[in-house]
């Protein structure tokens, strides 16, 4: 069975207060591989970024002093026409910090033969879920497409696709 993860795809991440340019431009090749993955009898699982009104206490906070992804406000949906992809079957994860450690539970609970993650951003969220998947699933293929994932900082993005293809993460 294979799985599309869909990380923190949310307003805030793309227009909101921690949005930055070029997030937007992931919409479509994220909404055409949940419609791919769907027609193929994949599973999909999306990831939120997910915090309260106390965020700036919090040891995230001290260290990114931007308020994001609060509970219940705009920030913290899906963007756009991602957030019309979400099905009742779909898996919704919370998260309260970078990698999601349910996540890689559930992974290896449903022993995925195939994982591919997408979303934002690619050096912090993403690369946490992607080496933890493969901690979960290491006889697993994990995959993360360099075209679906983004950072606010080209470097970085460039840097942490080649540290996952470094842990072998299958990078496309």
């Amino acid at each position: 069975m294979k799985a599309l993860v869909v990380v923190d795809y949310q307003n805030d991440f793309v227009n909101g207060s921690l949005g930055f340019a070029g997030a937007e431009l992931l919409e479509p090749i994220i909404v055409e591989k949940i419609e791919e993955y769907r027609k193929k009898g994949g599973r999909i699982i999306f990831t939120l970024d997910t915090h309260g009104e106390d965020y700036l206490e919090t040891a995230e906070g001290g260290k990114l002093p931007v308020k994001h992804c609060i509970k219940g406000t705009e920030g913290h949906k899906l963007y756009g026409k991602v957030a019309e992809c979400v099905c009742e079957d779909d898996i919704v994860i919370t998260k309260r910090t970078f990698g999601s450690l349910e996540l890689a539970a559930l992974l290896k609970d449903m022993n995925f033969k195939e994982v591919e993650l997408c979303g934002l951003v690619t050096d912090i969220c993403v690369v946490t879920n992607a080496v933890l998947a493969k901690a979960a699933l290491p006889e697993s293929r994990v995959i993360v497409d360099g075209r679906a994932c983004a950072s606010f900082d080209n470097e970085k993005h460039k840097a942490a696709l080649e540290v996952m293809k470094s842990v072998q993460i299958d990078v496309i």
